[in-house]
């Protein structure tokens, strides 16, 4: 099982990532959504992003992005655009122009949301199930995409916390996504971030 470890903002937090043993294959980055507290700004943004990733992936977490923001950031070195309340029309031509690796989010609150994944089959390089909200820490139940069958890789997040059986999610997504859940005060926490890989890396040895 594969992890990512998103709203990533500091300098820090990210070479801590980067040169962990585990590192997760993903490392997201909010680009274009002010409100929440883990929004980047550009110029932040282009200095993070000069640090080298080594075997982890950027991503660029994108809600509804219009030309402007897609044109800011279209040389940084992202691997994936993270797409939140596009049209399956607005994000072909984004994968037209820009030529990105395409992660689809279908924000799931039941069994409707969940279907809406086949517009997007097509497009997305990985599907992403979250929960609506945005950042308000809701859940979903998972149990929703239990046997979704999809030709592309699965990504789960919302609400994820260190304590959940990580090991049970192995059953139905190939990647886990998680934020707020390795945070303190609204921070990133190391020692949680270490458990938390620690996991994935006890699942990945026992498979």
């Amino acid at each position: 099982m594969k992890s990512k470890i998103c709203g990533i903002s500091d300098s820090e937090t990210l070479k801590y990532l980067i040169e962990h043993p585990n590192p997760p294959q993903y490392i997201g980055f909010i680009v274009n959504y002010p409100k929440s507290k883990r929004f980047v700004r550009h110029n932040q943004l282009k200095d993070l992003l000069k640090i080298d990733k080594k075997n982890s992936k950027y991503v660029a977490v994108l809600v509804r992005p219009n030309e402007n923001i897609l044109e800011e950031i279209k040389n940084l070195s992202f691997d994936y655009y993270q797409i939140y309340d596009c049209t399956p029309t607005e994000i072909k031509s984004i994968i037209e122009k820009y030529n990105k690796k395409i992660i689809v989010a279908i924000t799931v609150k039941d069994q409707n949301d969940i279907v809406k994944y086949m517009e997007f089959n097509e497009l997305a390089d990985i599907v992403l199930f979250d929960s609506k909200g945005y950042e308000k820490s809701m859940s979903f139940d998972h149990q929703l995409i239990k046997n979704l069958k999809i030709n592309k890789e699965l990504m789960l997040a919302g609400n994820i916390q260190i304590e959940d059986n990580l090991e049970s999610f192995q059953k139905i997504a190939d990647i886990v996504d998680i934020s707020g859940g390795l945070e303190t005060s609204g921070l990133k926490d190391i020692s949680k971030i270490d458990i938390f890989l620690e996991k994935i890396k006890q699942i990945n040895d026992e498979t």
